[in-house]
C-alpha cells in the first residue's frame, strides 16, 4: 500500500499563521495586564467599603486587637500590590517578546521583498522600549504602587496605634512607610522588567 505524503504547507500561510499567533499572544498580555491591576483595585475596594460598613468610626471600636488585624489586612493588600506589581512587568515583558517575534518575521518578509520595507512603522530597530515610563503599563503599575503604598501606610498607623495613641510622629512614620513602598515597588517593576 502506497504511503502518501501531506501536501506541503505553503510557506506564505506558514508565515501568516505565526505572524497571526504572534498577535494573539501580545492581545493577551494586554488584556491580562487590565485583569490583574483590575483584580488589585476590587480587592483594596472591597476591604475598604467593608472597613466603612463596620463601626468604623466608634472610638471604643479600635481595640488593640482591631488594630492588628486591620494592620495585618493591609500588609496582606501591600504584599497583593507587590505581586500585581511583578505580574504587570511580566505582562510588559511578554508584550514585548511578542513585538521582538513578530518584528523578527517583519525583518525576514522585508529583506525577501524589498517593497515592504516602506510598509512597516515598526522595526526591531524602532521598537519602543521594553521598560518605558510613558507606557500604559507603567502608569497602571505607578497606580498600584500608590495605592499599595497608601496601604502600607496604613498597615504601619494600625500597627502604632495598637501600642500607643496616635499623634503627629506616628503620621510622618506612615508617610515614610507609604512613600518608601511606592519607591520599592517600582525598583520591583524595573527590575523585573529587564
Amino acid at each position: 500500500m502506497p504511503t502518501t505524503k501531506p501536501l506541503p504547507i505553503e510557506f506564505d500561510e506558514l508565515l501568516a499563521a505565526e505572524f497571526d499567533y504572534i498577535a494573539q499572544t501580545a492581545v493577551q498580555a494586554n488584556e491580562d495586564r487590565a485583569r490583574v491591576s483590575s483584580f488589585y483595585l476590587i480587592a483594596v475596594g472591597s476591604l475598604l467599603a467593608a472597613m466603612f460598613g463596620t463601626q468604623f468610626f466608634d472610638p471604643n471600636f479600635f481595640t488593640q486587637t482591631v488594630n492588628l488585624m486591620f494592620s495585618g489586612l493591609f500588609i496582606l493588600l501591600t504584599l497583593l500590590g507587590t505581586s500585581t506589581i511583578m505580574q504587570l512587568a511580566r505582562l510588559r515583558a511578554a508584550w514585548y517578546e511578542s513585538m521582538l517575534a513578530m518584528n523578527q518575521l517583519k525583518d525576514y518578509m522585508m529583506s525577501e521583498n524589498k517593497s515592504l520595507v516602506k510598509a512597516f512603522r515598526w522595526k526591531t530597530n524602532t521598537l519602543p522600549p521594553k521598560y518605558k515610563t510613558s507606557s500604559v503599563s507603567y502608569y497602571q503599575a505607578v497606580e498600584v504602587a500608590l495605592i499599595s503604598g497608601l496601604m502600607f501606610g496604613a498597615a504601619a498607623f494600625f500597627i502604632q496605634q495598637a501600642f500607643s495613641p496616635a499623634g503627629l510622629f506616628h503620621w510622618m512614620i506612615s508617610a515614610l512607610m507609604g512613600s518608601l513602598t511606592v519607591y520599592l515597588q517600582l525598583l520591583i517593576y524595573r527590575r523585573t522588567i529587564k
